[in-house]
């Protein structure tokens, strides 16, 4: 990697704690300043806008995220049990980056505002439902999970119910929310088990 390269990859590292934690509009260029040690002109030598680094610095965090909650999820033999590994992953780890989960950060940040980032996350969703749904249809032709379950369905459930329960639990200052929804979600699965 290049001089250049690594000091744009590092922008984006030291950046991306303070976009999730402050939110777009709450992070300013003086504060991105501060953490990288560069002038605005340094910053804008390789973003174009906030915005940019922004979107850069969510897609940083969003892979991360990614990679902390599924590693070693290709070793998890059958869907149920790929399915309760990554409720484990979320519910233990729902974030290796400093501020909580970006997905949801960013979501409720650019809401009403920020297309761009709107945008990603609206992608980011997607592709987690995909993602899952994806391991469920599998689950199904294996003879796993009951061919009556809906995959998308069941997708979105389970990120609504891990998601919200997130959000219940950092209000209330304890992984209980997260416990019983991960409980819950247990409950729900052993619904679907072909038996």
């Amino acid at each position: 990697m290049k001089k250049g390269e690594i000091t744009r990859q590092r922008i984006i590292e030291l950046a991306a704690p303070l976009f999730n934690q402050r939110g777009y509009a709450g992070c300013s260029m003086a504060d991105i300043m501060e953490a990288t040690g560069l002038e605005k002109g340094g910053i804008y030598r390789y973003f174009e806008s906030k915005e940019a680094l922004a979107a850069e610095a969510f897609l940083f965090s969003q892979r991360a995220v990614r990679k902390l909650r599924t590693d070693d999820l290709q070793k998890i033999p059958g869907a149920l049990e790929k399915l309760r590994y990554l409720m484990d992953r979320f519910v233990s780890e729902p974030s290796s980056i400093q501020g909580g989960c970006p997905l949801m950060n960013t979501a409720v940040d650019s809401d009403d505002g920020n297309a761009i980032l709107r945008d990603l996350v609206h992608q980011a969703f997607t592709d987690w439902r995909s993602r899952i749904a994806a391991i469920i249809r599998k689950g199904i032709r294996d003879g796993e999970i009951q061919e009556s379950c809906r995959p998308a369905e069941l997708a979105d459930t389970l990120i609504a119910a891990l998601e919200g329960a997130l959000l219940m639990s950092r209000l209330d200052g304890t992984g209980t929310a997260l416990q019983h929804a991960r409980n819950s979600m247990d409950v729900l699965l052993d619904v679907y088990t072909r038996k």
